[in-house]
């Protein structure tokens, strides 16, 4: 082994850009900004939407609709989904969500009529549909709504 034979560890870092260091660098003179203008200057930040004085996009387009800031909203849980509870068992908005029935408590719990329910159970809820509450008055259960 001669001292020719010794080479450099290979070391895989890039290297950071050193701008402003003469013209012979290549990043001399405007230091990769370009000409003139705000974007050569330091502290120039637009925000995202800032389109070059023009009417950004999110004015240009139109409003639709109506969104109520008072709408309540409930979570649903259907009565086939009650059918899991055994009979006399008194199902309420705990019991909903311990069961994993109901993951967040929005405005209360809504009842919906979809599917079929044999137990006849005591539902405690904030709302019931028409069908919802005749089918689980059919099973001998009970619908009772939380004021």
């Amino acid at each position: 082994m001669n001292l020719s034979d010794v080479k450099a560890i290979p070391f895989h870092r890039k290297r950071r850009k050193r701008v402003g260091r003469g013209r012979g660098s290549g990043m001399g003179k405007t230091s990769c900004r370009g000409g003139k203008g705000a974007t050569a200057r330091s502290g120039n930040e637009t925000s995202i939407q800032f389109e070059g004085g023009q009417t950004p996009l999110y004015r240009r387009l139109p409003k639709r609709g109506f969104n109520n800031p008072f709408r309540k909203q409930y979570a649903i849980v259907n009565v086939k989904d009650l059918a899991q509870f055994e009979n006399g068992t008194k199902v309420d908005v705990v019991k909903l969500r311990e069961s994993g029935l109901v993951k967040k408590l929005l405005d209360g719990v809504k009842i919906l009529g979809d599917g079929e329910i044999k137990n006849s159970i005591t539902v405690i809820a904030n709302k019931f549909t028409k069908t919802a509450a005749e089918k689980i008055k059919a099973a001998g259960g009970e619908a009772t709504i939380i004021s």
